[in-house]
């Protein structure tokens, strides 16, 4: 019985190791990698679009079916990417707008 604590005990230890490698490894690749730098880009472009969009749109309060699908992938894109609660409010409005086919 003794043993298996022990065993217990030791792949207790490794899966902490092996956890904390994993949080380690990931920003540490993406800072060498410079891969922040894209994220940021693609972020600063997605947020550019969406707003584009809403600016045409905000006055008439209509947007066009196909506009408003890519807005609402654009949306998802930014959230995925850990965009800020800026898009928020304008997706929440955009939401509300009618809908043309």
């Amino acid at each position: 019985m003794e043993t298996i604590g022990k065993i217990a005990q030791i792949c207790s230890y490794a899966m902490s190791i092996f956890a904390l490698l994993a949080l380690l490894i990931k920003p540490m690749r993406l800072w060498l990698c410079g891969m922040n730098e894209v994220r940021n880009g693609q972020k600063c472009l997605l947020r550019a679009d969406m707003l584009r969009m809403y600016y045409r749109h905000c006055d008439a309060g209509t947007i066009r079916q196909y506009e408003y699908e890519n807005f609402m992938y654009e949306y998802k894109a930014y959230k995925a990417l850990g965009g800020n609660s800026f898009i928020d409010r304008i997706y929440a409005e955009v939401k509300t707008w009618h809908i043309e086919t």
